[in-house]
């Protein structure tokens, strides 16, 4: 193969802004409602309520048992169809942020029953409320816990994403498909959509390797 290096070079801006102002900016607003998300959910699954740890399990049950693009399209292409008619980016948002909601539940779910029953009954001893305990002791010890497994979701969600680019989202990977389009340099084009996709995931878990440093530290060893 034949790689066009003046073509390579020329179109690797325009294909890492898309990753700049759009891959990143969609990954970090998804995942931060995502969050608000999941973290009611996982509240609803370990609270004392049936009817809403049951909405709790069939929510995450459905968004863990249809795939991501299924979700973008009844968002976008079946919404309208009820009336409502979203525009791409909060369509992609909604969709994202859904799906983020689903995974990370679990994971926060989980990472709150790690922490012993003991900090519980302590907070209770003080005289804290349910409420303010899982507010000043529980979750930021969760939240150690699950640094790990909730930055590996949000890495899969910057991967992901490029699935809005079937719904026009104007992203890295929908940077790539209009340069290929137009240089008809697929292979190349392609190729150096995964090379930016690729360097980002360093980034990122480079930032991962830091954050869980940093928390290491207050852990009792």
């Amino acid at each position: 193969m034949n790689v066009d290096w003046s073509l390579f070079l020329d179109s690797l801006w325009p294909i890492a802004r898309g990753g700049l102002l759009g891959t990143i900016p969609l990954a970090l607003a998804s995942f931060a409602v995502g969050l608000v998300i999941a973290l009611l959910v996982a509240l609803m699954r370990i609270g004392s309520n049936r009817v809403l740890a049951w909405i709790a399990r069939a929510y995450i049950s459905v968004i863990r048992g249809t795939p991501l693009l299924v979700q973008l399209f009844v968002i976008f292409y079946g919404l309208p169809s009820i009336g409502v008619t979203l525009n791409p980016w909060p369509s992609a948002i909604i969709a994202f942020s859904l799906n983020v909601g689903g995974y990370a539940a679990e994971v926060i779910r989980a990472a709150i029953l790690s922490v012993p029953r003991g900090q519980w009954e302590a907070g209770y001893t003080i005289g804290m409320s349910r409420a303010r305990t899982l507010r000043r002791l529980i979750l930021p010890q969760a939240a150690r816990v699950s640094v790990p497994p909730l930055s590996n979701t949000f890495i899969s969600l910057v991967k992901d994403s490029s699935l809005a680019s079937l719904i026009l989202v104007t992203e890295l990977f929908r940077q790539a498909q209009e340069v290929a389009a137009f240089s008809q340099q697929f292979m190349v084009i392609y190729l150096e959509a995964a090379l930016v996709y690729w360097v980002i995931c360093l980034v990122l878990s480079a930032g991962q390797s830091r954050v869980e440093e940093r928390l290491d530290r207050y852990v009792a060893h």
